[in-house]
């Protein structure tokens, strides 16, 4: 008997039912249930892990990993796109820098869209993926493309070791980081790395922190999907995708909605094809992905929980920064 690969997804969420402990975070009070320390792994010569017990919005996955392979931190692509994913947290950092404001979101995201100006200042989120995959900021006025860097390795040397990217930045992340300089966003998916075995490339990320239920979806798809992008690129066959994880965890607010998922057993799962040929990063277009057989239940709606990322007040900040 073949076991469905999505079965690993929902066996892990029956474990954090069964066995998380409960935590709550100091900045919002959402509370969730914690395990620490999983691993799922996909065969991506047998299907695309796009999950089929609910459905993902797939348009949001394809655009937001190109936003992050084109090396870019502010949302008005993304808002432009009609991509509503990361309205949130630029949002949540202008009313941290405006305690004054009473614009709503829906206000904001219009004035990213409409507004250039505003945008270019308030749409922005610095030190995040895209950015940090391909314009490292160094202590110089030089960047460092780390993706390219790590694709070059590999087709030069099928046995490297050393293709990772990182965007892990402690010059940036909670109280390490200067009140002025700090990320208002929480860097979860954090490094991956490229290895290729037997002519296959496989992709192994390590996510610090997982909202198993919203969140993780999102991660499995976006990062088969770049694997298998960066096979092309790289002409080696698509091999595995693992998927690790630090603290994978189901918040309360989402506790009715993935038992509802797991009284649904998988479907096929679909395929990705390429309608256009590249051999470079920079020459991936969205539109090139063909999903085909794509036949999912309906999606389970849930609230986003936003939290992580920069917490305390610029006093304990600068008193840490000077010890």
């Amino acid at each position: 008997m073949n076991i469905h690969p999505e079965s690993q997804y929902l066996d892990l969420l029956k474990e954090i039912l069964k066995n998380g402990a409960r935590k709550v975070d100091r900045a919002t009070g959402d509370a969730s249930y914690s395990l620490f320390g999983r691993q799922i792994r996909f065969d991506l010569s047998k299907g695309f892990p796009l999950l089929t017990t609910k459905k993902v919005y797939w348009k949001g996955v394809l655009y937001e990993l190109y936003w992050f392979l084109s090396g870019q931190s502010n949302i008005k692509y993304l808002v432009d796109n009609n991509v509503h994913i990361w309205d949130d947290y630029p949002y949540r950092k202008y009313k941290i820098l405006n305690p004054k404001t009473k614009i709503e979101k829906e206000d904001f995201i219009e004035k990213i869209r409409t507004d250039r100006k505003f945008a270019q200042k308030w749409g922005n989120l610095p030190r995040i993926y895209g950015e940090l995959w391909r314009r490292w900021p160094t202590r110089t006025k030089k960047t460092i493309d780390q993706l390219s860097w790590a694709v070059n390795e590999i087709m030069k040397d099928a046995a490297a070791h050393n293709a990772i990217v990182t965007s892990w930045n402690p010059e940036y992340l909670y109280t390490m980081a200067s009140y002025k300089n700090t990320s208002h966003f929480p860097i979860c998916h954090n490094m991956y790395q490229l290895n290729v075995n037997n002519g296959k490339l496989s992709l192994q990320l390590y996510q610090r922190s997982a909202d198993i239920f919203l969140g993780v979806p999102f991660n499995i798809a976006s990062y088969a999907l770049l694997t298998l992008i960066l096979a092309k690129i790289t002409g080696y066959e698509p091999g595995d995708f693992v998927h690790t994880f630090g603290d994978v965890h189901i918040y309360e607010i989402h506790l009715e909605q993935v038992k509802e998922q797991l009284k649904r057993q998988p479907r096929t799962s679909p395929t990705i094809k390429f309608s256009e040929d590249f051999k470079k990063i920079n020459d991936f277009r969205p539109e090139y992905v063909i999903l085909e057989g794509y036949n999912p239940y309906p999606p389970i709606k849930a609230a986003l929980s936003v939290t992580g990322g920069y917490f305390g007040n610029r006093k304990n900040i600068f008193e840490l920064n000077k010890k």
